[in-house]
């Protein structure tokens, strides 16, 4: 068994162990998988492509990438397009955009982040979907956590399975217990193709310097990111 093989089934047995633990594809969902071109989408997108096919539960899947006008975000629609046929999922590009000048009490990440989401729920709606399935990994719900307490004052994150109050969707992430690093050696192995992202504002988010944090303190403890799920609750 190859690299890719192993890699691969570890990835899958962490993916499905979020499955069973969160409960998170019941028999009879429509899942819109978030399709960014990044590594963790990619990811999630063969792994939901891979679960699909299994007999239970029975549900349907498709794939949506959304086009940001005013970043420069540099993505190859048609290789999104064949990785997308190549693992049996529908893709649906979209388009939207945000005005800085109409709300300067958020950030850029935020209006961005907002517009994006937005779009997708339009999209899951029109095609039938009951829930939105994203690519956040595990450390992106540590980073999240360490964010909220310092600059929030509360010990919160996203959730893996997250019932949306005033919309008809749930948000799903089925990577939640997989590690970034496990999602890019994967990802270099399968050989993805990475997207140009010239983002103005990323390396200034709090995000950015939450990653430091948190490789910091993997460094101090390898229990960390077990500790830290175990205080979240999950």
């Amino acid at each position: 068994m190859g690299k890719e093989e192993i890699t691969e089934e570890r990835l899958y047995r962490l993916f499905n162990d979020a499955l069973k633990r969160y409960a998170l594809i019941a028999d009879g969902d429509r899942i819109l998988i978030a399709l960014s071109g990044g590594k963790d989408s990619m990811t999630l997108l063969r792994m939901m492509a891979r679960r699909v096919r299994i007999f239970k539960p029975r549900f349907e899947v498709e794939a949506a990438f959304v086009k940001m006008r005013n970043i420069p975000y540099q993505c190859d629609e048609n290789y999104l397009h064949d990785f997308a046929r190549s693992q049996g999922v529908r893709l649906h590009v979209l388009e939207t955009s945000f005005d800085e000048s109409t709300d300067r009490r958020h950030t850029h990440c935020f209006l961005c982040s907002w517009n994006r989401r937005k779009m997708l729920f339009a999209t899951a709606k029109e095609l039938g979907c009951n829930k939105i399935a994203l690519g956040h990994n595990k450390d992106d719900i540590m980073q999240t956590a360490i964010m909220n307490l310092t600059f929030q004052g509360r010990f919160s994150t996203m959730k893996p399975m997250m019932k949306m109050e005033r919309f008809p969707m749930t948000l799903i992430r089925p990577l939640c217990l997989i590690r970034e690093h496990d999602v890019l050696t994967f990802a270099e192995a399968e050989g993805f193709r990475k997207q140009v992202k010239n983002c103005p504002y990323e390396d200034a988010s709090h995000r950015h310097d939450m990653k430091e944090i948190v490789a910091r303190l993997d460094e101090m403890n390898p229990e960390f990111n077990y500790s830290i799920f175990r205080a979240l609750g999950l």
